[in-house]
C-alpha cells in the first residue's frame, strides 16, 4: 500500500455510513419490555418516601449537633491586658515583645471587624501564649 492508497481510504472514512439494519425497533422493543418491570407500586413508593424523611431527619438532626458543638467550642473573646509600656532588659526579647504588642492590637483590631471568627480567636489566642512565654523567659533569665 502506498501513500496515496492510504490517503484515499482515510478520505472514505469521512463518509457517513448508515447501519445494516434499522436499530430502532430494537431499541423500543427493550424499551417497551422494560417499562413495566420499572413501574413502582405504592407500597415501594411508600417506602421511597419514609425513606427520604428519615434522611431528611437524620440531616437535620446532624446540622444541629455540628452547630451546637461549633458554639459550644468557640472561644470567648480574650482581651489580653499587657502592659502597652512593657519592655524586657535583654534586646533579643524586648524586639520580640514589640512584634507581639503589634500583633496583638492588629488581631484585636480584626476581631472588632469579624467577632465570630474562630481563626482571628486562636491566632489571638497564640499571640497571647507567646507573649506570657516571653515574660516567662524574661523572669527566668532574670
Amino acid at each position: 500500500m502506498n501513500e496515496f492508497e492510504w490517503h484515499r481510504q482515510m478520505r472514505a472514512l469521512r463518509e457517513p455510513v448508515s447501519p445494516r439494519r434499522d436499530l430502532w425497533v430494537d431499541i423500543e422493543a427493550k424499551l417497551d419490555a422494560a417499562a413495566p418491570a420499572a413501574a413502582v407500586t405504592p407500597r415501594a413508593r411508600r417506602s421511597h418516601a419514609w425513606m427520604l424523611a428519615a434522611s431528611f431527619a437524620g440531616l437535620s438532626l446532624l446540622a444541629v449537633a455540628i452547630n451546637h458543638r461549633l458554639r459550644v467550642e468557640a472561644p470567648a473573646t480574650l482581651e489580653v491586658q499587657v502592659p502597652a509600656n512593657w519592655k524586657p532588659s535583654d534586646p533579643r526579647l524586648a524586639g520580640a515583645a514589640v512584634e507581639l504588642d503589634a500583633a496583638r492590637m492588629e488581631l484585636q483590631q480584626a476581631i472588632q471587624q469579624a467577632p465570630h471568627s474562630p481563626a482571628l480567636q486562636r491566632l489571638l489566642d497564640r499571640t497571647a501564649k507567646r507573649q506570657s512565654q516571653l515574660r516567662q523567659m524574661e523572669q527566668q533569665a532574670g
